[in-house]
């Protein structure tokens, strides 16, 4: 495995989270042929923890597959970041230390919580001030420490990074990202080896998409795909800086809140390497308020019960005009949001 910086390639020293020379996150980069078993894809974990993981559904509806990710057992495709994160950072705990430390009010702190706390760690798991609703429940049933900081997203990142405990940001921890390459092995499986054409992914820092990319660009140069899919990040109307920085605008925040509570990035540390991958194969589209009540509306009457989230990337497949199948990533589960 080579791990090196995604601006400058200055390799990586020890478990820093970004590169000491300019700042930029780093790049887990497998130097060898894609393996069958996958955990010989993740040469850095010796003893991986499990909390039962499962080979997630593909179901397809009027045409369209979906990929039940939140079938994970914390109700979301974070578990898979989690694991090889948490894992690779057992081994380490001389290093690490007895507590880590994460900023999330959602998702992710509950499955760094959930994998950190049978691996023996703390987790102190710092929130918005305004953070509310079953996410914040799980998180605390899991066993965080849960601090709430006043301010900007930014200000509660910059709140973890600065605690004595050993920050594990899932937005920049490279082995977090890495963890999401099971995604594409596992896609790569389902399909039989033939993936569809376009793949629809609930997008915020980029963690989802860039993690995917690398595990198709493992296959891809391992020879087992002739082509990588068309990646299309998907954004609520109301939290679309993607969409500004590749038209090249600054962009400007709505002032209002989306119900898709999962993607509030606003400004990604993954931007840069994810701006890349979306101008060679990829693109991205914006959704609606109204069309996301509508989408998860849909789905929950055809028997897929999503967060708003989720429902994000089935709405833009709803509105793009595609050649070849459409896959829709749902992340999380219908239940972590209130249902309107």
């Amino acid at each position: 495995m080579k791990i090196e910086c995604y601006e400058c390639r200055k390799a990586r020293k020890g478990l820093e989270s970004v590169c000491s020379n300019c700042g930029s996150p780093f790049r887990i980069y497998p130097d060898f042929k894609y393996h069958e078993t996958l955990e010989e894809n993740f040469p850095y974990v010796h003893a991986q923890i499990s909390l039962g993981e499962c080979t997630t559904p593909l179901v397809r509806r009027e045409g369209i597959a979906f990929k039940l990710d939140y079938f994970q057992p914390t109700f979301s495709y974070k578990d898979r970041g989690s694991k090889a994160m948490v894992s690779f950072l057992a081994e380490r705990k001389k290093d690490v230390g007895a507590t880590l430390s994460e900023d999330s009010s959602g998702n992710a702190g509950a499955s760094i919580t959930a994998y950190g706390s049978i691996a023996g760690f703390k987790v102190n798991v710092f929130v918005p001030f305004t953070a509310t609703g079953p996410k914040l429940d799980l998180i605390k049933a899991y066993g965080a420490t849960v601090k709430t900081i006043k301010g900007s997203r930014e200000d509660v990142r910059n709140a973890a990074m600065n605690d004595r405990s050993f920050y594990v940001g899932h937005s920049v921890f490279p082995e977090f990202r890495d963890g999401i390459r099971t995604l594409s092995y596992e896609l790569f499986n389902q399909y039989d080896s033939k993936l569809p054409e376009n793949i629809y992914i609930p997008t915020s820092a980029g963690t989802l998409l860039i993690g995917m990319y690398e595990g198709f660009r493992h296959l891809f140069e391992s020879g087992e795909i002739s082509k990588i899919p068309t990646l299309i990040a998907c954004q609520p109307d109301l939290m679309s800086p993607i969409k500004s920085a590749l038209s090249g605008l600054e962009y400007v925040p709505s002032g209002r809140k989306s119900l898709a509570d999962a993607l509030v990035t606003e400004k990604s540390p993954l931007l840069g390497p994810l701006l890349k991958i979306l101008r060679e194969l990829g693109s991205t589209i914006t959704v609606s308020e109204k069309e996301i009540i509508a989408a998860r509306t849909r789905l929950a009457q055809s028997g897929i019960f999503t967060e708003f989230s989720s429902a994000v990337a089935y709405a833009a497949s709803l509105k793009h005009n595609a050649k070849g199948e459409k896959l829709v990533l749902l992340t999380g589960n219908g239940l972590k949001n209130k249902f309107q």
